[in-house]
């Protein structure tokens, strides 16, 4: 089999796209100085977790069906908060709360299943759109990019064998 065409070497372009992705938000944070809402944040931890796990199957090379499904699955969950995320950016301003704590001193005063369910809620900080390309927000963006990581992921997966 052609390495290019090697379900490794497939995962192992999912690890890549991934580390991409995060390159890219590395750069909008610290050069552009955009600073990542709670909602981003979860997003980021998504992409880093299929990244681990795309890199993960690279490397082991067997059970293609195994990792394409948590692949996939971790993807859509990331998949999930950046739809969240876009909608949230729709609502009238005035219909979320305000700016609450940051969400490292939210997981300091408060249990883990409460930070969750505080920042899926959305705050006034998650509707802010600081950065748009095409007409399309970050995290419209990044819902784009998660789509492409699960349809890559079930495909390299689940595609017969040669």
């Amino acid at each position: 089999m052609n390495w290019l065409t090697s379900r490794r070497a497939g995962f192992f372009a999912l690890f890549l796209a991934c580390a991409g992705m995060m390159a890219f938000a590395l750069y909008l944070q610290h050069y552009k100085f955009l600073n990542p809402c709670p909602l981003c944040m979860f997003q980021r931890v998504f992409v880093i977790a299929v990244g681990v796990l795309s890199l993960l199957a690279a490397l082991h090379g067997g059970a293609p069906r195994l990792w394409g499904a948590l692949i996939a699955l971790t993807g859509l969950a990331g998949f999930s908060i950046a739809v969240r995320h876009t909608v949230l950016q729709y609502f009238p301003p005035d219909s979320l709360p305000s700016c609450g704590a940051g969400l490292f001193q939210m997981l300091d005063s408060a249990p883990f299943g409460q930070v969750v369910a505080d920042v899926l809620r959305g705050t006034g900080e998650c509707a802010v759109i600081d950065w748009k390309l095409l007409g399309l927000s970050l995290p419209g963006w990044t819902a784009l990019g998660f789509a492409g990581l699960i349809a890559v992921a079930l495909w390299l997966g689940f595609r017969a064998r040669r």
